[in-house]
């Protein structure tokens, strides 16, 4: 046996024990017990996880990215609240989530000539005909998140290479709701879908975000494609004024003029957000001033993302009205 297959055996054993290797110094092996949270995440797959246990899993990152110690049963911020949607709501969320099905509601929502067109869906990576696709495509698997291959030039891309990708995306552990339980990703049949790649004059694509409460429109969140090292996003209200908020990635100095569609985008967003009555991101984007969908989200950023300055994860919070419930019966 090679060192490194002892060395993955011992780990494997200690493991088993309840024990996480640290590092090794010298001839000195450091152990440490292995964390509630790191036996949890262990077992993060497990269908049977109690709803305790994913309340914990829940707490624990919340605090690690948000910054600060969730109240749950009790939330106030928008970030609190989404948690807590997480773990109460019983809307069925993955209908809209799933990325090939949340297309017939679109279509019968706001219309069809808003969708990028789908070119094929299936089931694994071997019912692909590449041959039958044209020269430009995009590919992706449904209930994912960033697990797309853009094809600019299909005579160089890698199919085998490309296949894999997918096998592995289509992977039950790699289904998105396993990462923190957002329940739009939850029990959705996983495909594999290609859309239409649609290029455009203006290098520079934005994606608009618009936060919806209550079935209405709030604020805007702009996302853009400024040709720096990081992407950059401002906030604005809804008569494109920039706010004083920012989340995850630094704003955008540049002055960005407001998009000819906005009003356009607004009335679809109000449209889109009938049938969530807490809270729902709808997502467009536009090409040489066309409008199409990008996605709905229930859980910006996963809920975890701190506000700059802080009172605005307050002041949203405040929008969303949650429900009482009978937590007892819920958990059950």
């Amino acid at each position: 046996m090679t060192p490194i297959l002892i060395k993955n055996f011992i780990k494997y054993i200690l493991s088993i024990l309840g024990y996480k290797f640290v590092k090794r110094v010298g001839f000195k092996i450091i152990l440490r017990k292995k964390t509630k949270l790191e036996k949890l995440l262990e077992n993060i797959y497990n269908p049977n996880l109690s709803f305790e246990e994913k309340k914990y899993i829940i707490e624990q990152q919340f605090e690690k990215y948000a910054g600060y110690k969730p109240n749950i049963d009790n939330p106030r911020t928008f970030n609190e609240k989404l948690q807590w949607l997480k773990l109460y709501n019983k809307q069925q969320l993955n209908i809209y989530g799933d990325k090939y099905l949340v297309r017939k509601y679109i279509k019968e929502t706001i219309g069809e000539e808003y969708l990028v067109p789908l070119l094929g869906v299936w089931n694994t990576p071997n019912e692909i005909d590449f041959s039958k696709l044209p020269e430009q495509f995009v590919l992706k698997v449904n209930w994912g998140s960033g697990q797309n291959i853009i094809v600019k030039d299909k005579s160089k891309l890698n199919k085998r290479e490309a296949k894999t990708k997918l096998k592995e995306w289509l992977n039950p552990k790699m289904c998105h709701y396993y990462h923190s339980f957002e329940t739009s990703y939850k029990d959705i049949n996983p495909k594999i879908i290609c859309e239409k790649f649609i290029d455009s004059n203006d290098k520079n694509l934005t994606c608009y975000k618009i936060f919806n409460f209550n079935k209405k429109p709030y604020l805007i969140q702009a996302v853009f494609d400024d040709k720096t090292p990081y992407e950059t996003i401002n906030y604005y209200d809804l008569n494109w004024n920039k706010l004083n908020l920012r989340q995850n990635f630094p704003n955008s100095d540049i002055e960005h003029q407001k998009p000819q569609q906005l009003e356009l985008m607004l009335e679809l967003a109000e449209k889109l957000a009938q049938n969530f009555p807490y809270f729902v991101r709808t997502d467009f984007f536009t090409i040489d001033n066309k409008i199409y969908f990008s996605e709905l989200t229930f859980f910006s950023d996963n809920g975890m993302a701190p506000f700059e300055p802080a009172e605005w994860d307050y002041k949203l919070g405040e929008l969303i009205n949650l429900p009482e419930i009978d937590k007892e019966k819920s958990n059950k």
